[in-house]
């Protein structure tokens, strides 16, 4: 086992259990021990260590490897320190069989922060450490609820020329991934005893209605229009419903969650405009009561022809770019000026399972590639 991954395994052992899912004096919760852990490793390998605060007792974790002369460009290594909650605290414990490591976080993204971070101190300690590149290294909290960590780091301005966002990629550099919008729509009826139906007017059977207009006329309307190159087409999911007190009274009102999945060039405000138009083309009443995001995910794509980002390509041999389903921290150092991409070890296949693990071949290999395109900074 190499020190990257005896880092992992270190790093599994901490639990940053993102405090959304847990109580928050669950002794599981908060990404404070992992921030400790990393600042004290990036600081004796000279690393200027800085602490960003974000939320009460979160902060992030801000490592600057400076250049040996004046700096005329800057790159980020950018992964996320907290985890979803474990199926069980035996997840805590890392192990080992054969060529994968198992633990949570081990794949999102305790992997990558371990690739990164190793990447970082090896190019610290090596006779190639840039003379005019500065390397920033930030544990960001929060990725996997709200993206507060990221949300500040915007915020406060930092300037890089390319950021490099830590998820499992599989060594892929992905430089388009999907939006996120989350709305909640409500219909409305009226109550009426369940022995005397006919009087009332049942809401639950008028979202009925409205989820099978979404789940196919709408569903069928996004799969017509034109493919995005990298991510294909905008998709949608009735996820959660709820309605009524018990059986024997007649529901006078009903909600449904939706994900909407969108592409490049879209908004929230184009899709409730969208979902409004058709359900009143189908004469079916119902009306947005409200989001399930503090604020927007937002779809991202990075211009490949950027100087940092074919030079990123090419160091790594890949001769095209991809793009992913899902939403990260990218998108929003993207929309704070930081042309960004999302490259880590693992499979994104492995994220929040109940046997969550990375190949250790994966992170060895996602560490070296690391090292060679920031070793060949200037």
């Amino acid at each position: 086992m190499n020190d990257t991954a005896k880092l992992l395994c270190e790093l599994i052992a901490l639990p940053s259990v993102n405090p959304a899912f847990l109580p928050p004096d669950d002794a599981w919760t908060g990404e404070e021990r992992m921030a400790d852990y990393v600042a004290v490793m990036a600081a004796r390998a000279g690393l200027e260590i800085e602490l960003q605060k974000v939320l009460p007792g979160r902060l992030n974790l801000i490592a600057h490897l400076r250049p040996t002369s004046r700096a005329t460009k800057t790159i980020l290594l950018a992964p996320h320190l907290d985890t979803v909650p474990p199926w069980d605290e035996g997840q805590f414990i890392p192990r080992t069989e054969g060529d994968r490591l198992y633990g949570r976080g081990a794949c999102d993204t305790k992997g990558s922060v371990a690739s990164m971070l190793s990447a970082v101190i090896a190019v610290a300690n090596s006779k190639r450490r840039p003379r005019e590149t500065e390397i920033i290294f930030a544990g960001l909290v929060d990725e996997e609820n709200g993206q507060a960590g990221s949300r500040a780091l915007a915020r406060s301005q930092l300037k890089a020329d390319l950021a490099i966002v830590g998820e499992p990629t599989s060594h892929q550099i992905v430089t388009a991934h999907k939006g996120n919008v989350w709305l909640e729509l409500e219909a409305e009826g009226r109550s009426a005893h369940g022995s005397r139906p006919e009087l009332g007017r049942n809401a639950i059977h008028a979202m009925a209605r409205i989820v099978d207009v979404l789940e196919t006329d709408y569903a069928k309307k996004l799969r017509q229009r034109r493919r995005h190159p990298l991510l294909g087409h905008a998709t949608i999911n009735v996820g959660t419903i709820r309605g009524g007190t018990q059986p024997n009274i007649v529901p006078d009102s009903c909600a449904i969650m939706i994900d909407r999945r969108t592409l490049p060039g879209e908004t929230e405000a184009g899709v409730r405009r969208e979902i409004q138009s058709l359900l009143a083309r189908k004469k079916l009443k119902a009306t947005f009561s409200g989001t399930g995001r503090q604020s927007p995910c937002s779809p991202m794509e990075t211009n490949t022809r950027l100087p940092l980002v074919r030079q990123f390509l090419r160091s790594i041999g890949q001769r095209k770019p991809v793009g992913v389903n899902y939403f990260c921290d990218a998108a929003v150092l993207a929309e704070g000026g930081i042309p960004s991409v999302v490259f880590g070890p693992g499979d994104i296949a492995q994220a929040h399972t109940q046997d969550e693990w990375i190949s250790l071949r994966s992170l060895e290999r996602a560490t070296n590639m690391l090292v060679r395109f920031l070793s060949s900074q200037p």
